[in-house]
């Protein structure tokens, strides 16, 4: 490293000493891989720029952590005098001081015992005493002689040396006398005889020294120097990253709750009590379960429940199999439940649409009402129900008695979290396992959130989570091939760690979009088209990075043209096309017709192609035959479906993209039956049929894909004849044929018993004769 590039680490190391700016891990390193440990001055920088990094660490997690530790040995390896160092070793010998003496335990020693159990006791005390004492001597060596740096750390903590000193002093004192009255007492000791001065001795010491941990502990009493105690339930909710708006929710309803306590124990009634059943709505991993262990904490600290337990159930815990199971197995819930909370998760699961009269959902909801509402149970227990937010709000429709039990104001919803939110949680999650996410890792990180979150499916702090874990295992399993490593990789989760392997594999696996619609057979104009939105596509997204206004860029498409033209393979290539510029997360391809959309009973539709809609979302649903949905009868339920897919369209308008497809001229019809369509799909793809000389490059290319060649002759007559027939099935015929002449050629080479690689391949123009008699 030069002089300059020296004087600016240097400078760089400053501001960031003296919070004038913050680095990066990968930053920091950067400039760690340039300082040489063989130059003095470069080492003590290199010590300092380890301090430092450990000194936010703790800062911002407040646990001295494996990561913590190995930085401060390596910058105390290189400059033992860093003054960022000396400080962070001090509050680390205070974190450590707290918990080095009183911790073992003692056992009591009574005259009424037996004598070996007293003997037992006596040697137990001897040892206790010896290793407490040999504590007592490395803390009293800290205290004794603090350098200037443990003073001022002390002084920041609010922790009293001189006190320390004072009780470290006596505890020394008591443990010795406690070490000679055991030893005294162990050589008097003979058989049943024994010394009750002794005992009464070890026994008066012992009283002394089980204060001293009481004392050490509120000596030390720093908040941050504290180990966790037991929090109230609002602290823990504060700590819960995002919620914001639960949080403010829950906080008024502990002290409403808490106002009408104090109110009742200074004598005043209430008469109407606010119920503490609770609906908690959200999506997948938004914290409905951890919300409702939190509210049972909340009544129980308040008295209104006697326990803070939760039960947790679903339908298979409530509803049996027979007449009259399923009441005993909710009774025994119920039972189970009373002085906590009853905890049911997918409640609407008890009682959906469509099931039958023998199906025992409606008995459960109605015997637990019945608890609920009895004079034996009622206000033991808590009912918390969770799910969804639509299928919970179907259910509370549908049980108009279950849903007065849970007033609207009892109602959570629990929204998903942001991408802040998210990335903040997976840090967590890393620290929590003891590693650190690196800024290249939390870039793919977002990535991969964004991959996953296209619909409500979408896990949130649970797939956060379940990412953090996955790469965890490809650190492991990368790194652990070898027994040696760094820090770096036993702590460090980098941008390649944290890729998704599967999609990693399918990315080098696949060929590119473009290049496969430039290996398709005809459809020139079709192409160019292509071509051209993609173009447009990649030119906007350049204009949103340079901060220029983008245009509109219309994604929904229609695709006319007779069956076989390719339009379900261009389909699909268009959905990859989409993914590689960003515009769609997936990238899948979903084929649907009308039987996948349209329902026999009415509202059953609407709910059919919104699970279409919902399995295509981040890629594009493919309607094959679309103008099938444009019945006129008024029992046709296929108006329905488009009026259906239009909201759902609006309402995914980002992460969804829909073809229809079809014969031009019933596709024109519908669009005149539904003008709406038209400001809908904008964009039009026209695929005509194949001319006889692309059917026969597709015969070819599809029979190479497959090993097989067509001689010459061979070729002459397949053109021969698609010029002569009707091709209205187009690339499909065209697939046909070859697959028949793969049939007809293992038919006669098995009879000539050929067995050379070059017959096992050739297609003659005797498998297209006997193809074509057979295809007549």
């Amino acid at each position: 490293m030069d002089e300059k590039e020296f004087q600016q680490a240097v400078s760089a190391a400053e501001d960031w000493e003296a919070g004038r700016i913050s680095m990066s891990l990968e930053d920091t390193q950067g400039w760690l891989e340039q300082l040489r440990e063989d130059n003095q001055e470069e080492r003590k920088l290199a010590s300092k720029f380890y301090g430092l990094m450990a000194r936010d660490r703790f800062s911002q997690y407040h646990r001295f952590d494996p990561l913590v530790k190995s930085w401060i040995q390596k910058g105390e390896t290189l400059f033992s005098n860093e003054p960022v160092l000396q400080r962070l070793s001090r509050v680390q010998q205070l974190f450590t001081m707290k918990d080095a003496v009183f911790t073992y335990p003692l056992p009591s020693i009574r005259e009424t015992d037996q004598s070996s159990a007293r003997k037992k006791a006596a040697e137990q005390l001897k040892h206790a005493a010896n290793h407490e004492i040999e504590n007592l001597k490395v803390v009293k060596e800290w205290v004794d002689y603090p350098d200037d740096y443990l003073e001022k750390t002390a002084l920041a903590y609010d922790v009293d040396l001189s006190a320390l000193r004072d009780l470290l002093e006596e505890a020394f004192s008591g443990y010795h006398q406690l070490k000679e009255a055991a030893e005294e007492y162990l050589h008097t000791v003979s058989g049943s005889f024994y010394s009750p001065e002794q005992v009464k001795k070890m026994k008066s010491v012992l009283n002394e020294l089980m204060d001293y941990s009481r004392r050490w502990q509120e000596l030390i009493n720093h908040e941050s120097l504290s180990s966790r105690a037991e929090e109230d339930p609002l602290t823990t909710l504060d700590q819960v990253i995002g919620m914001e708006s639960v949080k403010h929710r829950v906080h008024r309803l502990y002290h409403y709750l808490q106002y009408q306590r104090i109110r009742k124990e200074k004598g005043y009634n209430l008469h109407d009590e606010r119920s503490l059943h609770m609906i908690l709505t959200g999506n997948p991993g938004t914290g409905k379960t951890m919300l409702a262990h939190l509210l049972a904490a909340i009544y129980k600290r308040l008295g209104l429940l006697q326990r803070s337990e939760v039960l947790e159930a679903d339908r298979s815990h409530l509803v049996g199999a027979y007449v009259g199971q399923t009441e005993e197995k909710t009774m025994n819930l119920v039972k189970e439940a009373v002085g906590g909370v009853l905890f049911i998760d997918e409640a609407y699961s008890l009682k959906r649409d469509g099931m039958g009269s023998n199906d025992f959902g409606q008995t459960a909801i109605d015997t637990l009402i019945t608890a609920m509402t009895s004079s034996e149970y009622a206000g033991t227990f808590a009912v918390i129900m969770a799910g969804y937010p639509d299928e919970m709000r179907q259910f509370l429709r549908a049980n108009p008695g279950l849903r007065s039990r849970f007033p609207e104001t009892n109602h959570i919803y629990l929204p998903d979290y942001s991408m802040d939110e998210l990335i903040r949680i997976a840090e967590q999650t890393a620290l929590d396992n003891d590693f650190v996410l690196r800024e290249d890792g939390i870039q793919e990180l977002q990535k991969r959130i964004e991959n996953v979150q296209v619909d409500e499916s979408f896990g949130n702090a649970r797939s956060v989570k379940d990412i953090i874990m996955d790469a965890i295992f490809q650190k492991g399993a990368s790194v652990g091939r070898t027994s040696n490593g760094s820090i770096d990789d036993f702590a460090i989760l980098t941008g390649d760690d944290v890729k998704d392997p599967v999609l990693e594999e399918r990315n080098e696996k696949e060929e590119q979009p473009m290049e496969q619609l430039d290996e398709l057979i005809g459809l020139e104009d079709v192409k160019q088209e292509m071509k051209k939105l993609a173009a447009f596509i990649q030119v906007q997204n350049q204009r949103r990075q340079k901060n220029l206004p983008a245009a509109p860029i219309q994604l929904h498409t229609v695709f006319r043209g007779p069956p076989g033209t390719g339009k379900t393979t261009v389909a699909s290539i268009y959905a990859g096309i989409l993914r590689e510029l960003g515009l769609l997360k997936r990238g899948h391809l979903i084929i649907a017709g009308r039987s996948d959309l349209v329902a026999e009973y009415t509202g059953q539709t609407a709910m059919k192609t919104k699970r279409k809609v919902r399995e295509a979302l981040g890629g594009v649903l493919f309607i094959d035959e679309a103008y099938a949905l444009g019945g006129t009868a008024k029992t046709d339920f296929g108006r329905e479906a488009l009026d259906t897919l239009v909201e759902e369209m609006t309402k995914h308008e980002e992460n969804l993209v829909v073809i229809l497809s079809g014969y031009p001229a019933p596709m024109e019809e519908l669009f005149q039956l539904n003008p709406g369509l038209e400001s809908r799909f904008k964009k039009s793809f026209y695929f005509p049929s194949f001319p006889p000389e692309d059917l026969l490059r597709i015969t070819t290319q599809y029979c190479s894909r497959y090993g097989y060649i067509l001689d010459e002759k061979a070729q002459q007559k397949l053109a021969a004849m698609y010029n002569e027939v009707d091709t209205s099935g187009n690339a499909r015929m065209a697939e046909d044929v070859s697959e028949e002449l793969f049939q007809q050629q293992a038919l006669r080479i098995s009879e000539e018993q050929a067995d050379t690689e070059r017959k096992l391949r050739l297609l003659t123009v005797d498998d297209v004769d006997a193809a074509w008699d057979n295809k007549q």
